[in-house]
Formats: C-alpha cells, sequence, structure tokens
C-alpha cells in the first residue's frame, strides 16, 4: 500500500517535495512564495501532508520561468494577477516584458561599463612582486584620475 503523499499524487495531489520536483522550484522557495502570498498555501492538510494541485504546480512553473527572466517579486505579483485575468489587454503584459527589456539593457551596459574598467585597470597592474597596484590606486581614490 502506498503512504497518502504517494496515493494522492496518482490523483493529481503533490507533497510539496512532488511539487517542487515538477516545478522546478525548491520546497524553500515554495513556502517562500507563499509567506510573500506569491503562491497560496495549499487547504489544511488532512493527513498532515499540505498538498498541491496541479493548478499549485503550473502558477508555480509561472512563477520560476518568469524570476528565470528576471523579474522581480512585484512585477511577477502583476504577472499573475494579469495571467489570472482573462479580459486584460495583451497590451499591458506587452508594456510590462518591454519596460523590464529596457532596465534589463541598462543593467547589462552597467555591467559592461564595470567590466571594461575592471579590465583597464588589471592591464595597468603588472601583477606581479611590486606593491603599487593601480586597481587599489583606483579603489582607494574612489575612481578619479
Amino acid at each position: 500500500m502506498k503512504h497518502a503523499a504517494g496515493r494522492r499524487a496518482d490523483e493529481g495531489l503533490y507533497s510539496i517535495g512532488q511539487a517542487a520536483a515538477r516545478s522546478g522550484v525548491s520546497a524553500k522557495m515554495i513556502r517562500h512564495y507563499e509567506d510573500i502570498g506569491l503562491a497560496p498555501p495549499p487547504p489544511p492538510p488532512a493527513a498532515g501532508y499540505r498538498l498541491y494541485g496541479e493548478a499549485d504546480v503550473h502558477r508555480l512553473r509561472f512563477i520560476n520561468r518568469a524570476r528565470s527572466l528576471g523579474f522581480g517579486m512585484k512585477q511577477v505579483q502583476v504577472l499573475l494577477a494579469l495571467w489570472s485575468d482573462r479580459s486584460r489587454a495583451s497590451a499591458d503584459v506587452r508594456q510590462l516584458a518591454l519596460q523590464h527589456a529596457a532596465e534589463l539593457g541598462e543593467r547589462i551596459a552597467r555591467m559592461q561599463a564595470m567590466q571594461r574598467t575592471l579590465e583597464e585597470l588589471a592591464s595597468r597592474c603588472h601583477g606581479d612582486d611590486r606593491p603599487e597596484c593601480p586597481i587599489l590606486d583606483d579603489l582607494e581614490g574612489g575612481g578619479r584620475d
């Protein structure tokens, strides 16, 4: 005889570990998403197990994919609301995606500038036993020449 959580998985209900495996979201993150309101907690357990349905797993996959695209928690909350609102305009979703893409572009540009600065500083460093270090000098001076 299978234990309760295993038997329920056959019926489309999953323990938190099974929901984590099916969604790609760790059990710890599932609990976190529940705590901050992104994912509703399942109904109170009947046999000591919190059980998640297919809709819960689908929602967790949605959250996971949005997070993998760099959306912040507040943006994910907005996306979830748009996802569940069948009367929403796709233009609203498109605008949110384009705004996020622009923000990512700005962050990438800043990171590329940091990379170029570090590469330039490293190229000026002898990297030997001498104590002189243009990298530390730059950090000390706050980037001022």
